[in-house]
């Protein structure tokens, strides 16, 4: 999935950091987790996670990939659908995703609101899915709802239908590479006609954790071997540049506006989008206690400075400072600084003298 500041790419440098630095432990707190990516490569690497994060479609994808356990067998819903799979050796999951993927869109709440067909009133008609895409994306949802509501899948089952199709979203959307606004003219990916894959399943023999609200809340809710910060850099909230995706997620067809068909967002704003707030909220996270080790990853353009985040965590322990030079987004290119092709990934390491485990 295409999301400001995805970890994909640095999560093995990330995890080479660790293990070069002897940072030991099994019990590891994801502290903005985002696509999961980052919870996702360590409970892979047999640590235990918890995750939160403020958005709802997040703590989708981490119910899925986090919090489930075991291969989804659909056992209760085979029965009751009429499947002909064109599949070999097709398992469960792939025969209910090709039944999903062969449905009949329908009239509903994207397709009204995020498709040229119905928003040719507004100044600007909404081309963030096509006419057909829209009403496939529609039908998928509610079809996922009305298995939940008859019992006919888990909550673990209905979960992974929900982060499949969320996983899907961005690979047909009409976008740059964020929901904050839509192209004019459309891009050849949302020209392609809307198919659900499988994800990737990730067993566990550990009971991981999953939350959909502040990390703030959970400071004192575990004990943590690992805390791993992942904040924005700047100011942009997140919450607004993935309203679709969030409304996709809850489907609870809220009272949107403007341009973009923005949905109301004031409860999920970060603090770490303010240089003062995420400079006292880091504080607050240092300060807390209930961990070993605190790894921040960060960016040497980050709206909270190097010296600031340095003074702070040397309160609390011992600092060391990684970096790591990558290419910039395009996205990330203003004027001011197009001129510099690398920027410099940022890993703090706060080693906790103070850490009581009992």
């Amino acid at each position: 999935m295409r999301f400001i500041g995805n970890k994909e790419r640095l999560v093995e440098w990330i995890y080479s950091v660790i293990k070069d630095n002897n940072i030991e432990g099994d019990i590891f707190f994801d502290f903005f987790s985002g696509t999961s990516n980052v919870g996702k490569f360590f409970k892979e690497k047999n640590y235990k996670i918890i995750s939160s994060d403020l958005l709802y479609f997040s703590y989708v994808l981490q119910k899925a990939y986090i919090k489930n356990n075991t291969y989804p067998s659909f056992n209760k819903l085979i029965p009751t659908i009429d499947i002909k799979s064109t599949l070999l050796f097709a398992d469960n999951y792939e025969l209910v995703i090709e039944y999903l993927n062969n449905l009949k869109g329908c009239n509903g709440f994207i397709f009204q609101n995020y498709a040229p067909s119905e928003t040719q009133h507004l100044e600007k008609p909404r081309m963030y899915f096509t006419n057909k895409n829209a009403k496939k994306i529609d039908a998928i949802r509610l079809k996922i709802e009305e298995w939940k509501d008859i019992n006919l899948i888990d909550e673990n089952e209905y979960y992974i239908l929900l982060a499949t199709l969320i996983e899907a979203i961005g690979f047909f959307s009409n976008i740059l590479g964020v929901y904050g606004a839509f192209k004019k003219d459309w891009d050849a990916r949302a020209l392609k006609p809307f198919l659900l894959k499988p994800i990737q399943i990730i067993t566990s023999q550990e009971e991981n954790f999953v939350y959909n609200k502040s990390s703030l809340e959970l400071l004192k809710s575990h004990k943590y071997d690992i805390i791993y910060l992942d904040p924005p850099y700047n100011q942009r909230q997140y919450a607004p540049n993935y309203h679709i995706l969030e409304t996709i997620a809850k489907y609870d067809s809220p009272e949107i506006k403007g341009v973009s068909g923005m949905r109301n967002y004031d409860n999920q704003k970060s603090t770490f989008c303010n240089k003062v707030k995420a400079l006292n909220d880091l504080e607050l996270i240092c300060k807390s206690n209930n961990y070993k080790y605190l790894i921040m990853s960060y960016s040497s353009e980050g709206i909270m400075p190097s010296h600031d985040i340095l003074n702070i965590m040397k309160k609390y322990g011992d600092v060391k400072l990684e970096e790591y030079d990558y290419l910039r987004f395009k996205s990330n290119s203003h004027k001011d600084n197009s001129d510099k092709k690398f920027i410099k990934e940022q890993l703090y390491i706060l080693t906790n003298k103070t850490y009581n485990k009992s």
